[in-house]
């Protein structure tokens, strides 16, 4: 079966295979040659997978997720990536979504030096390259979600504290996704350390992978700081909303307060009654006036020495 999607470097130690569409095709074409379990392949076309590594007689299958980041719509996404591995073949099935896999298989596939470098003996040495990769991959998104960050502690003390609610929310969602999909990939890549002595030598792969775990364990420490660091913008803001809020109730309250004295008099000298102070006063009204002034800046002049303007 020849499909475009489907992508061989082979060697005389071993081959790759990249797939880089997951459809019914390609798996029947893998089932045919390889024999793979039914329920691994359905596990390659599911869109809602976990990661995960099961490990039978004949080849170890893993499924790891890493983060996309779309600059258009600004969110983080995952793109899963599925392993089936033995000491013969190392075999990859993804979307065609992870440009660190694409260029890394392409360079492979063209270099004498890469394949010298990877392709020798079995695929221990290029499953530890393909995975420092592709969590190298996740550094930049770390980077960009920093930046983000940092742009809205800016713009919060700025005057934009209610525009950069939308912010914040968006920040905070790219890394509960980001977290979610890292929390299970140190758990992963040590299950297949410990399960690797099946096809590889065990001492091999643990120099290959140690520097790995250590890289995953710095992803997720970021990740920590990020979350840290949006929760602690987050209270900032809605602390000076808060204050902003409380500031315009003071106000409104001040101004009601020195307006309600001001609109009883008003009401008291609106009665039409016979006998009316200053109803005969032609005066009357400029002192009724006078005596609404000397109230108003009485209450403001004692609101200004209690600070509450």
């Amino acid at each position: 079966m020849n499909l475009p999607t489907i992508q061989e470097i082979k060697t005389k130690d071993f081959f790759w295979i990249d797939i880089s569409r997951c459809s019914p095709e390609e798996m029947k074409h893998l089932e045919q040659k390889f024999g793979f379990h039914p329920v691994h392949l359905n596990d390659c076309l599911s869109t809602l997978q976990r990661p995960k590594l099961d490990v039978t007689e004949k080849y170890i299958f893993m499924v790891l997720l890493f983060p996309i980041y779309n600059r258009k719509t600004r969110k983080v996404t995952s793109s899963e990536i599925d392993f089936f591995i033995n000491s013969d073949y190392l075999i990859t099935v993804h979307r065609g979504e992870l440009s660190s896999l694409i260029n890394f298989f392409n360079s492979c596939k063209i270099s004498d030096s890469q394949q010298k470098k990877y392709f020798s003996e079995n695929p221990s040495a290029l499953i530890r390259e393909l995975l420092s990769r592709l969590f190298s991959y996740c550094l930049p998104i770390l980077d960009t979600l920093s930046l983000n960050i940092t742009s809205i502690e800016n713009h919060i003390f700025q005057g934009y504290e209610k525009k950069m609610v939308k912010e914040i929310l968006i920040s905070k969602t790219n890394i509960v996704n980001f977290r979610k999909i890292m929390q299970a990939h140190r758990l992963v890549v040590s299950k297949l350390l410990k399960k690797s002595n099946i096809f590889f030598s065990t001492g091999q792969f643990k120099i290959y992978f140690d520097e790995l775990l250590e890289t995953i364990d710095d992803i997720w420490g970021n990740l920590e700081n990020l979350k840290q660091s949006i929760e602690a913008t987050e209270k900032t803001n809605n602390s000076l909303i808060s204050f902003q809020l409380n500031d315009v109730i003071k106000i409104l309250t001040t101004i009601s307060v020195v307006i309600l004295p001001i609109t009883l008099i008003a009401t008291i000298f609106g009665m039409n009654l016979q006998f009316m102070p200053l109803s005969n006063n032609p005066s009357s009204f400029w002192i009724i006036i006078l005596i609404m002034v000397i109230i108003f800046s009485g209450l403001v002049y004692y609101f200004k020495k209690k600070k509450w303007l």
